[in-house]
């Protein structure tokens, strides 16, 4: 079993980064892959999930032990896949979600790609009380959204950042719900981008 995985970041995709060390590329699905693109050809430690099944052997990506923890205990819930796992720790305000299950808020957490009724309910049931022992930072989401005129459908950071979306698990309906107000905005990185439609996300 994997803990972490120390290497140079040589792709990044909607999906996944690919890390190089000792001459072997680790592909692994991570969360946000374009908070890796400042860090691409640089070296970086990335802590590690190794999920196996009968198909396939899976590495899950994440840039902190203690995003890792979080998403174990995620992921121990009934309902809660590998991939819904992300979708939840995309969203980079991890002491909001800490609240919504502390505070049984069932339609915060049904805001994620995956996540309904019941299994908002089992999220409850299963972790509050059981997160204390994670270091959760506070993260500060609002700010102030810089808006000029709506940026051409072929511009790339923010193509990115709606893939990204998908490839979290997001449909079709509810990435079209925030792509207006996507393009409105004037961001440097793809990683910006899809911060800020996360945000808007969860506010849908």
């Amino acid at each position: 079993m994997y803990e972490y995985i120390k290497g140079v970041v040589t792709f990044v995709t909607p999906a996944y980064v690919v890390v190089e060390t000792g001459g072997l590329g680790y592909l692994l699905y991570v969360a946000n892959p374009f908070r890796f693109s400042s860090k691409l050809n640089e070296e970086v430690t990335i802590y590690v999930h190794q999920a196996v099944r009968e198909d396939a052997i899976t590495l899950y990506g994440f840039k902190d032990y203690n995003e890792k923890q979080l998403y174990l205990k995620l992921i121990s819930v009934s309902g809660i896949g590998p991939k819904s796992g992300l979708a939840i720790l995309a969203n980079d305000d991890h002491s909001g979600l800490v609240h919504a299950i502390e505070s049984e808020d069932a339609t915060y957490l049904m805001k994620f790609p995956g996540v309904g009724k019941k299994t908002a309910s089992q999220i409850i049931l299963d972790l509050k009380g059981k997160l204390d022992d994670l270091d959760i930072p506070a993260v500060l989401t609002e700010g102030n959204i810089q808006q000029e005129l709506a940026l051409p459908s072929n511009h790339e950071p923010a193509n990115e950042a709606l893939e990204a979306l998908a490839a979290l698990g997001y449909s079709a309906r509810e990435i079209k719900k925030v792509e207006p107000e996507i393009r409105k905005l004037t961001k440097e990185t793809t990683d910006a981008y899809l911060r800020e439609a996360l945000r808007l996300l969860m506010k849908k």
